[in-house]
């Protein structure tokens, strides 16, 4: 079930009377992707806007908080931190049926293909490095200092994030998935000593960014799950990338980077490692089961809104349907952490 078209006039009003500059008549355009909150593109007489939104329809406790991206992008834009420009915030879901923020348009556009085809392999490595270096800046942001002491709870960081994936996989949980309850047994059995507190993207990886047609970076984006905690989770959750066979999307196991220019994993650890101050250590295979056990709880959710009738992604059945290959993949890295000791 596709969702209802926005109200437009309403939204219309609201852009005049709150976006400085606005000037109609507009176009409103939704984007294939924003799995988890709905993405439109404005195009105006007075240029072209980002609108993000809270899906319709009943929602898990503590998703889809747009306002909390609103609040990061406002204390990031300042400090010079590439983020689109957040404009304006309407928290009143009377005016299209949901909460939502409008931001800059940023310039340039993500790549979905990890081996990043359309560019030649020094400015490949170029791009992969900029991405290295814009996670490891944002984990050197003093959170006290950018206002955001009180963006996330205090505490071990994966301590957190795995009694609320295994909560929000048991909320959406449509079907008995041997792998995830063995994860859901083994991870709080085994969690890392955090490494330092700082602010975790959550979702970053080379989809989530944005480079001009010269490959230069522009801006990170969708900060929905993003909080305070251990910058190792989001290294990691990047890092996964090269572990995870191709297959046209982010994951580059399989492809020879050497040739297509893209740094080694060895590589992109020591310099996230070198520029950040965090140590990565030698526990990535702990690393990668939390992150694809997080994955598979996030695509779950996607599953159950499927099921719902609320599925934002034009992708939505196909996505919802690697929930399986996911913690499988997942419960292998755990046994290898296992195995590690």
């Amino acid at each position: 079930m596709s969702d209802p078209p926005l109200n437009e006039e309403a939204l219309g009003a609201w852009l005049e009377a709150n976006l400085p500059g606005f000037a109609p008549p507009f176009r409103l355009t939704k984007f294939p992707s924003g799995q988890s909150n709905p993405t439109y593109k404005i195009s105006a007489m007075s240029g072209d806007y980002v609108l993000r939104r809270k899906p319709f329809g009943p929602l898990l406790p503590s998703a889809h908080a747009v306002d909390r991206e609103y609040r990061l992008l406002s204390a990031l834009s300042p400090l010079g931190f590439p983020v689109p420009e957040p404009l304006a915030i309407c928290a009143e879901p009377d005016v299209i049926g949901a909460i939502f923020y409008v931001m800059e348009m940023a310039k340039g556009r993500p790549y979905a293909d990890g081996a990043l085809p359309e560019f030649d392999p020094a400015t490949r490595g170029r791009m992969y490095e900029q991405l290295i270096d814009t996670l490891a800046d944002l984990h050197a942001i003093d959170p006290v200092a950018a206002e955001l002491e009180d963006f996330g709870k205090p505490g071990n960081y994966f301590e957190r994030q795995v009694a609320r994936w295994t909560r929000q996989y048991r909320d959406s949980q449509t079907d008995f998935v041997p792998e995830m309850e063995r994860l859901i047994a083994f991870l709080p059995e085994t969690l890392p000593e955090q490494s330092r507190t700082a602010i975790v993207h959550g979702d970053y990886r080379i989809d989530n960014v944005v480079f001009d047609g010269d490959g230069t970076l522009t801006a990170v984006l969708d900060w929905e799950l993003a909080t305070l905690g251990d910058p190792v989770a989001d290294f990691s959750y990047l890092a996964m990338q090269w572990v995870m066979p191709a297959d046209g999307g982010a994951a580059l196991s399989g492809l020879d980077l050497a040739a297509l220019g893209i740094p080694s994993l060895e590589a992109i650890t020591q310099r996230y490692t070198e520029r950040s101050g965090v140590p990565v250590g030698a526990r990535l295979d702990w690393y990668f089961a939390y992150n694809l056990f997080r994955l598979a709880g996030i695509v779950q959710g996607i599953k159950k809104r499927l099921a719902d009738g609320s599925a934002s992604h034009a992708n939505a059945a196909e996505i919802a349907a690697k929930v399986p290959t996911l913690a499988k993949a997942a419960w292998s890295f755990a046994e290898s952490a296992s195995a590690a000791g």
